[in-house]
Order: structure tokens, then sequence, then C-alpha cells
């Protein structure tokens, strides 16, 4: 029920922490293959580790990996995108998500939601979920998440009901959840209809990411990579922005074509392809889903020993423990 809680609360910083602080969605740049973007948060929990990579170009494929190694706690995934348009943008992610939880041993396959956007004709565009998501564990329980948002006539803007049941009994839910995934919602026992857990977005503490600064980047990471390119857009010059840009997309232009005639690819600086996935297959079965690694160039993991040998940006202190 907690991971579920956690999930949920992950929505509004993922799909909508841009759109409220720019006013509408914007369209983001385009990232180039092993592009980076590294950061940590650190708290009362300690220090949690993030590490995103862009680990392929055609199609784009996102990894991530974030742990906390005092608490044994680790989460990591990739995702990739694919878009349609009929009356608005429509997105389809591909990939998954796992969390692994040490003091327990146990496994949590999450499901990324499909979303579209809505606002276009206003002129605010917002991200509205849709569909279903899950997330399956291996302690035998499954938590069914179903999304909807405001239609023409009624319905509230980023709402979903979700349901925690044991595996396989999905008429049998243990909780319920319902609300906004951008504003509050309760958790609810089925049998004594009791609110037994709760979230509240504008009490809620969060903790910043915090990134090195930009001289201590590696080259490869998103702020530094695109600084020039920002800071063109910053100042409304287009000419410069185009310059700048055609610049990182023509060294990449290069990097791919020796590459091809060295008969050799990208080696990425924290992920690898897995020969196995065995942890995803015992999982993913109970809810039905597919690993599509055909639409995401391979099943990526993270390599601990990659990290622990990469500088940046890992200082001693900060302790790389986490295994592929």
């Amino acid at each position: 029920m907690l991971v579920l809680k956690w999930f949920l609360t992950t929505l509004k910083q993922q799909y909508a922490s841009r759109s409220e602080k720019l006013g509408s969605e914007k369209k983001p740049l385009n990232p180039f293959l092993g592009e980076l973007f590294l950061g940590k948060w650190v708290d009362e929990a300690g220090t949690t580790q993030l590490v995103s990579e862009q680990v392929s170009h055609h199609p784009p494929v996102t990894a991530y990996c974030i742990w906390n190694s005092e608490h044994g706690i680790r989460l990591q995934g990739y995702n990739a995108q694919k878009a349609s348009f009929s009356r608005t943008i429509n997105i389809k992610q591909i990939g998954h998500a796992i969390l692994h939880i040490d003091a327990y041993n146990e496994d949590y396959l999450i499901t990324l939601p499909s979303l579209h956007i809505e606002g276009l004709i206003t002129g605010s565009p917002y991200v509205e979920l849709n569909r279903t998501s899950y997330i399956q564990s291996s302690s035998g329980f499954t938590a069914k998440i179903d999304y909807s948002g405001k239609g023409w006539i009624s319905g509230k803007k980023n709402t979903f009901t979700a349901s925690l049941y044991p595996e396989g009994h999905e008429k049998s839910p243990i909780y319920t959840v319902d609300g906004q995934w951008t504003d509050k919602f309760e958790i609810k026992d089925v049998k004594t209809k009791k609110v037994v857990d709760s979230y509240d977005p504008s009490v809620t503490k969060v903790t910043p990411l915090t990134v090195e600064p930009l001289d201590d980047q590696d080259e490869m990471e998103s702020r530094r990579a695109w600084k020039k390119v920002a800071d063109a857009i910053a100042v409304g010059d287009m000419d410069k922005t185009s310059y700048e840009k055609s610049i990182i997309e023509n060294r990449q232009r290069e990097m791919r074509k020796q590459e091809k005639e060295e008969g050799r690819e990208w080696d990425r600086r924290f992920f690898k392809r897995a020969e196995k996935f065995d942890v995803f297959e015992s999982l993913a079965g109970k809810i039905g889903e597919a690993v599509n690694d055909g639409l995401t160039n391979g099943i990526w993991v993270f390599d601990g020993e990659k990290a622990r040998s990469a500088e940046p940006p890992f200082r001693k202190e900060d302790g790389v423990t986490v295994s592929a």
C-alpha cells in the first residue's frame, strides 16, 4: 500500500511540474545519445542518488536509476514514447520501472501510463494521464490505477481511481484510492470504509534535486551541454539558438558516422543491455505486460561496475553500491 501511495505522489512532479512553473507545457529539446542528467536529494533520509542517460537515439530511449544505499532502496527503468495525433497529441509510453527493497527482498514492476495533451485550443497545454497502469509485487499483490480527466460536461482534471488486491483477485480489493494526482487523495480500507492514509501536496515537503555546479559537470550533462542553446532561447535570439543547436547536432552526426566506419556503437556510461530479465518476466506475465524490447533498442539495466569507475559524477562518499 505504501509503494502505491509513493508512486501516486510522484505523478505531479513527473507530469505537471513544468506546466505549473511555466504556465503551460513547453516542447523540450531533443536529447542526444549519451546525454546525462545527474543529481541527488539530501535530507533526513540521507543521500538519494539519480543517474539518467540517453541510451538510444533511434528510437529515443532514456534509462535511469535512483537509489538510497543507506536504506537499501533502488528504482531503475527506462522509457520511450510513441506519439500520434488525433484532435490532440497522444503519447504511449513504452518501458517499465522496477523498485527493489532490500529489507524485504521485494520487487515491484511498475508500468507506465499513457498520456495526451489537453488545452491546445486555448493555448495553455497540459499533460493528462489516461488508460491504466499497474504495480505488480513479488509479494503477491497487484495495484491497478485508472486515469481520467475533465470531460466536456463533467469530471475533474487529473482524476484517478486505484485498487490494491491479491494478484488474480481484482474483484476483492483490500484498499481503494481516489482523488487527483496533482492534488489530494485518500486511501481507504475496503472492509471498514475508513481512511487509513492520505496525501496532500500543499502540506508535504518536497526535497529539491541538487546538481553539481555547471563548471564541475561533465560535458555530456544536460545543463552544460545545452547551456549556449538555453541562453540564446532565454534572450529570444533564434539565429543564435539555431546556430548553437546545429553545432551539437552536427557533432553527433560525425560521431555516429565514425562509429559506423569503425564497426562499433556508442559505449553507454552507466547502463547496458540485459541478456536476461528474470525479474521482469516473473512479474510481467501476471498483468499481461509485454517487454517490447524491439521498440526500445533493448532491455536497459543500470551497471554498478560502470558507475563505480565513472569520473565524474561520483565522489567517494556517495557510495555506489547498486548492482545490475
